[in-house]
């Protein structure tokens, strides 16, 4: 059986506060492929699927195993 621990878990109190959004960096590739896909969206709107439709596509295949 799995042990449990207590809450909060040992030294939780000695984590550092989160940063905030701002104080967290961004990598330049994170941006760039941001960047990317904007332009991409842009030249051809309707070139994506709904998410909807990915996510019942993708349960179909895994139903059919």
């Amino acid at each position: 059986m799995a042990k449990l621990l207590p809450t909060p878990p040992p030294e939780f109190d000695k984590l550092p506060v989160a940063a905030s959004p701002e104080q967290v960096p961004v990598p330049e590739w994170h941006k760039r492929v941001i960047r990317e896909r904007l332009e991409a969206y842009q030249e051809n709107p309707t070139a994506g699927r709904l998410w909807e439709d990915v996510r019942k596509d993708i349960e179909h295949k895994l139903q059919d195993r």
